[in-house]
């Protein structure tokens, strides 16, 4: 027996009994509104704090909306009794003995005494842990769940679909839908759907509860976990007063001191200029602004031009898209309800800046564009590091059953998780080959995915602002490098850079290549040998090359090492001197000083003709491209007499596929090397800046070793070791 959890409960059991005579008593047939509370008990907690609250305003509209005894016999519906009443709560959660998880009876609207401390102090939340979204999505979490239960909104993409699909599987988009038979033999039009107020827990939990309508096809912003502490209902808000905790917002934004000023914040994750209007420095709120604009004047084109009749909004008249008669808004497609949901999602969580920008601005994008309109000017995908909406943070959401998941593997959550890297670091964990090729992680294990970056995967908490110190890193081949350099005495220096490196490495090397590889006949097919994939953005491993064997080095070759670029400062051979560490994006104006230009694809440095095309004044992209179109044409060659046809597209894991569609199996040992290098060359767009000359190395070595002339070629010397 857990005598524990007993004394929990039986203390919790007098609290309620205190705070229930304190807070003048449950809703209950028997107790009017209007009657006099039981004087509260002296020194009651919170009770000034809970009295001065939205919940405690009962003379307010979500309290007194059921007065009208005409049209509101039985008062507070079952359907708006758990989040209007605190009577319909504890019926909602199963303390008057009825079933839990549902209202079992309309709260006369007499009784609708506000949101009272015995809502949310009682037995059934002590114990609460989860909740079930109108997606049908449950979550956990700690206390807040019971804020969650009403600020969730009541509708999501889910209903919107089913609405939508009430009129057939192949309803026109752009139609307005003839009337259907529901089971009653009523007729049912398609009209608006309002997801209700303040779905500040939609917001917040994004694509975990599909509170908005999302667009099939696009992903979408996760939880937004902001940062620790401040990424729940009671992290942010005062849990009785309900009041935004602002002053401690003004620990790490400067300038804020009101609710008002939290609309001028801007994050340095959002560099992006969402509404096209120009301003960068804005707050947040007004992107969102911006964007409900362009999206609300594209609904009203779309509404008169597509689906026939104008339409108009007003935030404060149910059901708020009205006819030019001030009436409900009578012609309504499919595609119409969708962006006009969504618009509405926007509008009625007025905190929704706070809870979940990326998110909003993702669904109002998607709306504008869906419904014809001009986006190009907008934007919708941050920088890559806080990116939530994409896969490098998206890929573990489901599993393959299509069952929630939300859980990063081991292996990769050092650079796909907020606090992977950190945890890798603190840890000492490394990389290592095991005797088959593998390259493993060790030092972390699995964790929950995160919406992006967050500003302490950087930046170390202990030590705030500075960046977690970084010595040296460890690359898949084993190699040892730092961007630091090393010191008189000969131990490597810390740089943030390396903190760049520590993901921007790639997965695989000669290293594991060759463990992989071993013992093989290189010219025979043998289905053991599979595609080793160098991973995405691998350009800590091109910058330093040959240092770190980060592509396949073949056997009797000589391969440059670190590019050193040269710069009239000498301050351009590292990730932080030629990005913005934030926006990700590189500073072109920074290349202007010695090449008089800001684009690099038109740089070159020398005349020597690599890809032997006669062209000496393409830039030095141009001849990495060239070799690289080569590279893949030899492969196709040799394939053909060796396994069977080979087709690349980079778009779609795991990337060579033979010519059944499927994936290639039929590899040789040269053939997989040759794939291993042209992967590489595809996964570093910035490899023509990042080590040129070591990409070059490769490709001409991986044309002749599959047999092709390289005679035209000019292969890049080694400097001669100093």
């Amino acid at each position: 027996m857990n005598y524990k959890k007993i004394l929990v409960l039986l203390g919790v059991m007098i609290v309620v009994g205190a705070v229930l005579a304190a807070c003048g008593g449950a809703s209950s047939p028997t107790s009017a509104a209007t009657e006099a509370p039981v004087a509260p008990i002296p020194d009651t907690p919170y009770l000034a704090d809970w009295q001065g609250s939205a919940h405690a305003n009962v003379a307010d509209e979500p309290f007194r909306h059921w007065d009208d005894a005409t049209a509101n016999p039985d008062g507070v519906p079952t359907t708006c009794a758990k989040c209007h009443t605190s009577a319909g709560y504890q019926d909602f959660l199963g303390l008057d003995g009825s079933e839990a998880g549902k209202v079992d009876a309309a709260v006369p609207a007499d009784h609708s005494q506000g949101i009272q401390c015995v809502a949310c102090h009682n037995a059934g939340t002590i114990s609460k842990t989860t909740v079930t979204f109108p997606s049908g999505v449950t979550i956990t979490a700690g206390d807040d769940v019971r804020c969650m239960e009403c600020h969730q909104g009541r509708e999501s993409k889910v209903s919107i679909d089913k609405a939508i699909a009430l009129f057939g599987e192949n309803v026109d988009l752009d139609k307005v839908p003839a009337p259907v038979k529901d089971d009653a033999g009523k007729d049912v039009t398609l009209g608006f759907k309002n997801v209700h107020y303040y779905a500040a827990a939609a917001t917040l939990y994004g694509s975990m509860t599909h509170g908005g309508y999302e667009y099939d096809g696009n992903t979408y912003d996760s939880k937004n976990t902001h940062t620790e502490g401040y990424d729940s209902c009671t992290g942010c808000h005062n849990p009785h007063t309900l009041k935004v905790k602002v002053d401690q917002c003004a620990n790490c934004h400067e300038g804020v001191a009101t609710v008002d000023d939290l609309k001028n914040i801007r994050m340095v994750s959002s560099a992006k200029d969402y509404d096209g209007d120009g301003n960068l420095e804005e707050g947040i709120s007004f992107e969102i602004q911006g964007l409900q604009e362009i999206l609300l004047a594209q609904i009203q084109t779309y509404a008169k031009d597509t689906a026939g009749a104008e339409i108009n909004y007003d935030a404060a008249t149910y059901p708020y898209f009205m006819g030019t008669d001030g009436k409900a808004y009578p012609n309504w497609t499919p595609r119409l309800l969708k962006a006009a949901y969504n618009y509405q999602v926007s509008m009625k969580d007025p905190g929704a800046f706070a809870h979940g920008p990326k998110y909003i601005i993702e669904l109002l994008f998607d709306s504008i564009a869906d419904l014809g309109g001009d986006t190009s000017k907008l934007a919708r995908t941050d920088a890559g590091h806080f990116a939530g909406n994409t896969m490098p943070f998206r890929d573990w959401d489901l599993n393959a059953d299509g069952s929630p998941n939300y859980v990063v593997p081991f292996a990769c959550v050092k650079c796909h998780t907020a606090q992977g890297l950190p945890t890798f670091l603190k840890d000492g964990g490394t990389t290592v080959i095991t005797p088959n090729g593998t390259t493993s992680i060790t030092g972390l294990a699995n964790m929950p995915s995160s919406n992006g970056y967050m500003c302490s995967t950087c930046h170390d908490e202990a030590n705030w602002p500075n960046r977690y110190a970084v010595a040296s890193v460890v690359f898949p081949s084993g190699k040892t490098v730092s961007l630091g350099g090393k010191d008189a005495d000969g131990k490597f220096v810390a740089d943030d850079s390396n903190l760049c490196i520590s993901c921007h490495q790639g997965r695989e090397s000669t290293a594991s290549m060759n463990a992989a590889l071993k013992g093989k006949d290189a010219d025979a097919v043998d289905p053991a040998v599979r595609f080793k994939n160098i991973h995405y953005f691998a350009a800590g491993a091109t910058l330093f090359g040959g240092d770190v064997q980060g592509a396949y080095q073949y056997d009797g070759k000589q391969y440059v090492g670190q590019n050193m670029h040269a710069s009239a400062d000498g301050k351009m051979n590292k990730c932080k001197d030629c990005h913005d560490v934030h926006a990700l994006e590189p500073k072109l104006e920074a290349c202007q000083t010695c090449h008089d230009t800001t684009d690099p694809t038109t740089i070159r440095e020398t005349d020597v003709d690599y890809d032997g095309d006669g062209d000496v004044t393409e830039g030095v992209k141009g001849e990495v491209d060239t070799l690289a179109e080569a590279l893949y044409a030899q492969m196709q060659t040799y394939a053909a007499t060796h396994g069977g046809p080979i087709e690349y597209k980079g778009d779609a894991y795991p990337y060579f596929y033979g010519a059944d569609g499927k994936s290639y199996a039929t590899w040789t040992p040269k053939l997989v090397k040759a794939a291993f290098n042209y992967q590489y060359s595809q996964k570093d767009p910035g490899v023509y800046v990042h080590n040129n000359k070591y990409i070059i190395q490769i490709m001409i070595d991986s044309i002749q070793d599959l047999g092709g002339d390289v005679s035209k070629y000019t292969r890049p010397e080694v400097p001669a070791a100093k």
